[in-house]
């Protein structure tokens, strides 16, 4: 097996309704996932606030 080179200390909290917290080792602010767009008109639901998915991020992140 190689070496370790990075583990990832996250903790995601659900705030309300779809709308989750992650608190990431290392980083002073936290990032919100939720829902928005054609993803929250297919789940039928209505957040306070628009946040971007977690795919929206998978994405981002492959295609970056």
């Amino acid at each position: 097996m190689g070496q370790l080179v990075h583990q990832s200390r996250i903790t995601i909290t659900r705030e309300a309704g779809p709308t989750r917290k992650a608190v990431i080792e290392g980083f002073d602010e936290p990032v919100y996932y939720g829902v928005h767009g054609g993803i929250k008109n297919f789940y039928k639901v209505n957040p306070e606030k628009e946040h971007a998915a977690t795919l929206d991020h998978i994405v981002g992140a492959v295609g970056g």
